[in-house]
């Protein structure tokens, strides 16, 4: 094999899934048919799950320093404010990260980039898939390289992160299936003053659409995202004056832009690729679903896709793990995405539909019933789950198992194992599990039961065990999570749950490590 991985795109999904695959010392070649790195971008929101990932790859704080951290989003409607949600508060001991951290996409790639180069690996720019040809053992991939000439290498695996337009998806024959939206969108990077609510998304519905202002680092520094106005829909000359008019309408006449350093318009699908695998070949991010900006939920969904296959592929490339194991990819992230897409769908067509009554029951109805829905504590934690994508699991999944029932507000198998501050041994101090926690490494966490020997359990040097010491900081940390005593928790390298259950049994971990994850050794 020239490569034991063929990663095609190398935007924020490809660069994630690299990192993966690069930390486990697999071997992995990413190529990208542009000249270089993403200049301008349109996606803003990294989401508290993606910050999670950010932190077990060593690139969190930096990513930290270079974003703006939205503490909360504030709803308007005809220029008046009606609701916020408290972000900070909303995700209080759920994450450590309870915002929406406001870096653009191309930050995000300069970032993985450049820890990606830490690792031993970089990018072929001005290098395009032409053609696959999978075979039983391998596939075969023609390359165009920036010279011109076409070459072909051999690769045990390929993975496309190539966007909407994937080569590798149209290689492979799978249908890519949803529609564009009627709408045009403009995105634009300004100084802005006015009456928006500082460090915090403000969100102007008004009767022919939206307008999302994100604040970004430095002084006074808007990101606007909106709809153009069905007016100029067709126009190909639309620039930021143009849709100045009705920015001011509804954002209010205190609204007063000082610059605007870019401006571009776009349009919008929503699809998903009927199926995420074929044979060797598999589908990530924008190559596998594209959706509205709802949520900021693109880019993390690509990301979270990469984080679910990395240490899948790298077990199975190291012969440490069954081919099969890899058949879990599509039956977990599958659901996640067309879940997302309908989701998302439903909430954009609301916020965007042109029909007169869906303006009045946007502006008034919508608006009046999120601002009271929203001063219950119960409806922003699930709310901030739903877009932190912290709330994200699989209990359906094949990896995904209970020895025990456990009582319904419990985390369950499938589920991202909650976030604490826990005391680990008799003499030591509190820490943050996460922190604690190995992704390169599977983590069983025992809670009032003996720790096991690790040499009986199947997993040999893959398995890393955490024993909570009896505490009683440590049992009202427990009760807030709802983690019951005793248990146990087998919490797989990307941080949900794969196994769990009151007692521990050796022979059922061991089983549960050949049957489901198929290891091999």
């Amino acid at each position: 094999m020239d490569t034991d991985v063929l990663i095609v795109g190398a935007g924020p999904t490809g660069l994630m899934l690299g990192n993966q695959l690069a930390r486990r010392g697999v071997r992995a070649q990413i190529i990208d048919r542009h000249p270089g790195p993403a200049r301008e971008t349109r996606a803003l929101g990294v989401q508290a799950r993606t910050l999670e990932i950010y932190a077990h790859l060593g690139i969190v704080e930096r990513a930290l320093d270079m974003g703006r951290r939205a503490s909360g989003a504030n709803l308007w409607a005809q220029g008046k404010w009606m609701a916020n949600v408290p972000l900070d508060v909303a995700g209080d001991g759920v994450t450590p990260y309870p915002y929406i951290l406001v870096l653009g996409q191309d930050d995000n790639e300069r970032i993985m980039g450049d820890r990606l180069r830490e690792l031993g690996m970089s990018v072929q720019w001005n290098t395009e898939l032409t053609e696959l040809r999978q075979r039983a053992d391998r596939v075969d991939a023609t390359l165009r390289q920036s010279d011109g000439t076409r070459c072909t290498i051999t690769a045990a695996w390929v993975a496309g992160c190539d966007g909407a337009h994937s080569a590798v998806r149209t290689a492979c024959g799978v249908a890519f299936q949803g529609a564009p939206y009627e709408h045009v969108f403009f995105v634009a990077d300004t100084v802005a003053t006015g009456g928006m609510v500082p460090d915090q998304v403000n969100v102007y519905l008004w009767r022919d659409g939206f307008h999302l202002f994100f604040p970004m680092r430095g002084q006074d520094h808007w990101r606007v995202v909106g709809i153009v106005p069905e007016t100029l829909r067709d126009r190909a000359d639309v620039d930021f004056d143009a849709v100045l008019p009705s920015l001011r309408q509804e954002a209010g006449e205190t609204l007063a832009f000082l610059q605007c350093s870019w401006f571009s318009t776009y349009r919008i699908h929503h699809r998903a690729a009927e199926h995420f695998r074929d044979r060797r070949c598999f589908l990530l991010g924008d190559a596998a679903h594209i959706h509205s900006p709802v949520g900021a939920q693109g880019m993390n969904t690509g990301l979270q896709d990469a984080y679910n296959l990395g240490w899948k592929l790298a077990l199975v490339v190291q012969g440490r793990a069954d081919p099969a194991l890899l058949d879990s990819y599509p039956a977990e992230r599958e659901p996640v995405a067309r879940r997302l897409l309908e989701t998302t769908d439903r909430a954009f067509r609301v916020v965007v539909s042109d029909n007169a009554l869906a303006g009045l029951f946007r502006t008034r109805i919508l608006a009046r019933t999120m601002a009271f829905a929203m001063r219950r504590k119960s409806v922003r934690r699930f709310a901030f789950r739903v877009v932190s994508q912290t709330g994200i699991h699989y209990r359906s999944g094949p990896l995904s198992q209970s020895q025990d029932a456990f009582p319904g507000d419990a985390p369950q198998a499938g589920d991202r194992f909650p976030w604490m501050k826990l005391r680990l041994d008799d003499e030591g101090a509190r820490a943050d599990l996460f922190a604690v926690l190995d992704d390169t490494r599977f983590n069983l966490i025992v809670v009032g039961l003996p720790a096991p020997a690790p040499d009986a359990l199947g997993f040999g040097e893959l398995l890393k065990i955490h024993a909570v010491a009896e505490d009683p900081a440590n049992d009202v940390e427990l009760a807030r999570v709802r983690i019951p005593k005793p248990c146990f928790y087998l919490v797989r390298p990307d941080g949900h749950v794969g196994l769990c259950g009151a007692r521990l049994d050796a022979t059922a971990l061991a089983r549960y490590a050949f049957d489901r994850l198929r290891l091999t050794h």
